[in-house]
């Protein structure tokens, strides 16, 4: 028999570690248990010859509102990439920007040719729109997918298939855009109210960050969980008796801990990392593919945003692939060379990171995001899939499964 305690918490993922966080701070006796050797779930970061490679393309946008609750970002030291986007048509590439962020690149965007000028207009009305309407209301809004919802808004084909959806695959890992519009609202809102950027030492720093203010003798690591019931957990080092038990790892896991939760789905994709000798743009600034040839989501010069990303001298483009299938590297480079203007026969291909369960799919409906966290008989879900897929719903519903905790233990 391990030592007892009031509440457990299995993952040690972002949902657990901000439901850990909240029971710390009320003071509450815990206990948190993680399969793996690190803490962080699906954001983690590896080193590879000196270059920062994060398990998949990554960003940390400083709108998430459960952000300053857990942590300082000022401590990450975040390089921020531009507010915008460039589009490759052709022979040109085409810089649309927020205007609100990048003041000067207004007049450009308005005349970059993706689209036609009344669709930026619209898309910029979105935007807006999502921005400054409250939450609630953006909630309670009919719900449809993110594709129909951008042609609502009046959007045309060419603007959608040129930007919108080589721009949303990336952020949803879905390219049809069925995500939910509901989703789609919260994105745009994030996007246009904070900044996206990296932190220095990699996004591995943003769980560490998180976990530095919890006892680090309360933070279990490399203990498998093989049971959860009512009051207690099994392990294969014994059983751990609690008042609550926190499930926060990914879909997949906790459907097979607790079979009453539905199965979700989820998306993959990949990303392919190369260094090369000189950066192929001179800004922080994502790039999409407005040709519809439907490999390449995005690339990105990772370096550019944060210099500690690559060793001196040299420069980290990150790229990816939305889908189970991933083309071969030869593929990703021919389309790298086209996407960029510019020979890569130079560059080294560093290593390639598929992410099989990368998001959980957030088909409509969706209702109002926030799906319940408390099962009965003391057992609580966490995880973006009880939110919004993204960092924010795993913050957010850790946060909110540990508030429906400590309800339950001062009831009882």
């Amino acid at each position: 028999m391990l030592a007892e305690t009031d509440v457990v918490i299995v993952g040690g993922g972002l949902a657990g570690l901000a439901a850990a966080r909240r029971l710390h701070r009320a003071g509450v006796p815990w206990r948190l248990l993680e399969a793996g050797g690190r803490l962080g779930g699906r954001v983690a970061t590896d080193v590879v010859d000196g270059y920062l490679i994060d398990r998949g393309f990554q960003v940390l946008n400083t709108a998430y509102p459960r952000l300053g609750t857990l942590l300082d970002t000022d401590r990450l030291n975040l390089g921020y990439f531009t507010s915008g986007v460039l589009v490759r048509k052709g022979d040109d590439l085409r810089r649309l920007v927020n205007p609100l962020r990048e003041p000067t690149g207004g007049p450009g965007t308005a005349l970059a040719g993706v689209g036609s000028l009344r669709d930026r207009l619209r898309f910029a009305a979105l935007a807006a729109g999502c921005a400054t309407v409250p939450t609630s209301r953006l909630l309670a809004a009919p719900e449809t997918s993110a594709e129909t919802a951008l042609r609502r808004a009046g959007l045309s084909d060419a603007i959608i298939e040129e930007l919108l959806r080589p721009f949303l695959s990336g952020v949803f890992i879905d390219r049809e855009l069925a995500t939910s519009s509901h989703v789609l609202a919260m994105v745009l809102r994030s996007f246009a109210r904070g900044r996206i950027g990296l932190p220095a030492e990699g996004m591995a720093a943003l769980p560490r960050a998180i976990a530095d203010p919890l006892p680090a003798d309360l933070l279990d690591l490399n203990i498998p969980v093989a049971e959860v019931a009512p009051g207690r957990v099994r392990t294969q080092a014994g059983d751990i008796r609690c008042r609550a038990v926190v499930v926060a790892v990914d879909p997949p896991a906790a459907a097979a801990l607790l079979p009453a939760l539905a199965t979700v789905r989820m998306h993959s994709y990949t990303t392919y990392y190369h260094s090369a000798p000189e950066p192929p743009l001179a800004e922080p600034i994502l790039l999409v593919d407005g040709d519809r040839r439907e490999i390449v989501a995005n690339t990105v010069v990772l370096s550019n945003a944060a210099s500690t990303y690559a060793p001196a001298g040299r420069h980290l483009v990150a790229t990816s692939v939305v889908g189970p299938t991933a083309p071969p590297e030869p593929t990703i480079r021919g389309e790298l060379t086209r996407l960029y203007g510019r020979s890569t026969a130079d560059w080294t291909h560093l290593t390639t990171v598929a992410v099989p369960q990368a998001l959980p799919a957030a088909p409509p409906p969706q209702g109002r995001l926030r799906k319940p966290v408390a099962l009965g008989e003391g057992l609580f879900v966490a995880g973006d899939h009880r939110d919004s897929p993204s960092i924010q719903g795993a913050l957010a519903s850790g946060w909110r499964a540990a508030g429906a905790v400590l309800e339950e233990l001062r009831a009882s």
